[in-house]
């Protein structure tokens, strides 16, 4: 049996996405159930790609717990030496926690990302030509709450 490949990640970028309160969809507790989060903007940046995120799309996160699952589509606009280009973002993780950091982040401390399991996996989708990488490729995130925003760091598979 042959020894199998480690994994490879390239860092690409930080996208830093700026959301609105979230409105509840349904759900017996506070913090539980559906809930949607508004888009509004953002900006990302890295060594990759650099650009805007458009206001609209949104997060829609499923709460039960400490944990929550994330399904997020938005559409990011990548800054390129001819222009820009748009790129569908498709974006699913898991966020969780303990009690102890939950307290602390509802005291308004920072909660670390080694503290807090927020990861995510994307999928870009684009017909630009300079872009097909993004297209072709696996993308994982590690991100971490912001006031109004939440920022994550974009690494490809390689």
């Amino acid at each position: 049996m042959s020894q199998l490949m480690e994994p490879g990640f390239e860092y690409c970028f930080e996208l830093r996405v700026d959301v609105a309160d979230a409105l509840p969809l349904g759900g017996s507790e506070p913090g539980e159930g559906l809930h949607f989060a508004p888009v509004t903007g953002g900006a990302f940046e890295g060594p990759r790609l650099g650009g805007r995120v458009l206001p609209g799309g949104g997060d829609w996160w499923r709460g039960r717990g400490l944990a929550v699952r994330l399904d997020a589509r938005y559409v990011i606009e990548a800054s390129l030496p001819g222009g820009a280009a748009a790129v569908d973002v498709v974006n699913r993780g898991y966020w969780r926690t303990d009690e102890t950091s939950l307290e602390r982040m509802l005291a308004g401390e920072h909660v670390g990302e080694e503290e807090l399991y927020y990861r995510t996996a994307f999928a870009f989708q684009t017909e630009h030509p300079e872009l097909q990488w993004l297209a072709e490729s696996q993308f994982v995130g590690y991100a971490r709450p912001e006031p109004g925003r939440v920022v994550i760091r974009v690494f490809r598979l390689v």
